[in-house]
């Protein structure tokens, strides 16, 4: 809508009345406050937005003496029975942007969130604890499992070396049969090493482990070019055992 003069009064003092579309609700307002070309405006009362034309120029016949200085806008409190002041209005200095939008977020909302995206990150964030816990068992309990599969986990390759001796099975006098095993555990490196537990499998025909244990050493530290001996032995292993493997635990056999 375009600004309105309330009597010669008003239009001599340069005021002019605004009316909301929205809400109905009117203000008083200096004409210059808008301008000729007109501006973006914003009810105070509603908040809705609407372009506001500027005041309608004069006829030239009608045409005021022109004036040295503009005038002073209405005083605070000023307007006529059933309109709003003045200070009341707000006009958006935004709005003059190409870009302003009467409907976009401003404080106090927040902007809705992308719950796509959020979904996305969520999954990504399971994912990669998925793969931590997977590294970390196979780093703890697998790291034969991984080595055969061809993943370069787990403990480093120990410098030592097993010799083992012959397998020794025999019947005892009560009946069981005795599986004994013997061997040396030799270093070859210039540095001492430390021993750990070996691991002793017993495999079918077939290479399926049927029978394990596991043979502490005599000593933990052995030094450079050190060697030391092991034996072990167990009763009543499976009679489908076929092949002995030792190994270091942590390590491929």
């Amino acid at each position: 809508m375009s600004g309105v003069y309330v009597g010669d009064d008003n239009r001599k003092r340069g005021v002019m009345i605004l009316e909301c579309p929205k809400c109905r609700t009117r203000y008083l307002v200096p004409d210059s406050a808008v301008g000729v070309g007109g501006r973006t405006v914003r009810c105070a009362n509603c908040r809705h937005s609407w372009f506001q034309e500027g005041p309608a120029l004069p006829s030239p016949a009608l045409a005021e003496p022109p004036v040295a200085a503009m005038p002073a806008p209405a005083e605070p409190g000023f307007a006529p029975a059933g309109y709003a002041p003045s200070p009341t209005i707000t006009a958006d200095p935004a709005s003059a942007d190409a870009g302003f939008d009467a409907f976009a977020h401003r404080a106090p909302f927040r902007p809705r969130r992308n719950m796509a995206r959020v979904r996305t990150i969520a999954s990504i964030a399971a994912g990669l604890i998925m793969l931590a816990l997977v590294g970390v068992i196979l780093w703890t309990t697998a790291p034969g499992l991984a080595q055969q599969a061809g993943l370069n986990i787990g403990p480093a390759q120990s410098a030592l070396r097993i010799v083992d001796n012959p397998i020794e099975r025999r019947q005892m006098t009560n009946g069981s049969e005795l599986f004994a095993v013997s061997g040396r555990i030799t270093n070859p490196s210039s540095a001492a090493q430390r021993v750990p537990d070996l691991r002793a499998d017993l495999r079918d025909e077939n290479g399926r482990v049927v029978f394990s244990w596991t043979i502490t050493p005599q000593q933990r530290t052995l030094p450079a070019n050190g060697a030391i001996d092991f034996n072990s032995a167990q009763v009543d292993v499976p009679a489908s055992s076929k092949r002995l493997d030792l190994s270091f635990v942590g390590e491929a056999s």
